[in-house]
């Protein structure tokens, strides 16, 4: 992957505040909101070079249909809940007892 060209740009408190807005509400940063933006502006003015790679996703890959397994730690944890469940069983209640 080719190195990823930083600029600095100066923007209106406003209109950098109604990006960040728009950004947040399709989870993307800031930045790849502009670059998105600068893309479709570029592509629909037909000047979007045809070299100009796909934007980079971030973030986590997708599961493989292949890794079904459970997440890491889950079987400690429904271990866990089996072994309460079975010292609750266990244990001995005075309420329950009719020596009274």
């Amino acid at each position: 992957m080719t190195e990823r060209k930083k600029i600095l740009l100066r923007l209106d408190p406003a209109v950098h505040d109604a990006l960040a807005r728009w950004a947040g509400d399709e989870l993307r940063s800031t930045n790849a909101q502009i670059e998105f933006l600068l893309r479709g502006a570029l592509s629909s003015a037909g000047r979007l070079p045809g070299t100009v790679g796909r934007i980079p996703r971030r973030g986590r890959p997708p599961r493989s249909a292949a890794d079904t397994s459970p997440p890491s730690g889950e079987d400690e944890l429904t271990a866990g809940v089996a072994d309460e469940a079975e010292l609750e069983a266990d244990h001995d209640h005075p309420a329950d007892d009719d020596d009274s």
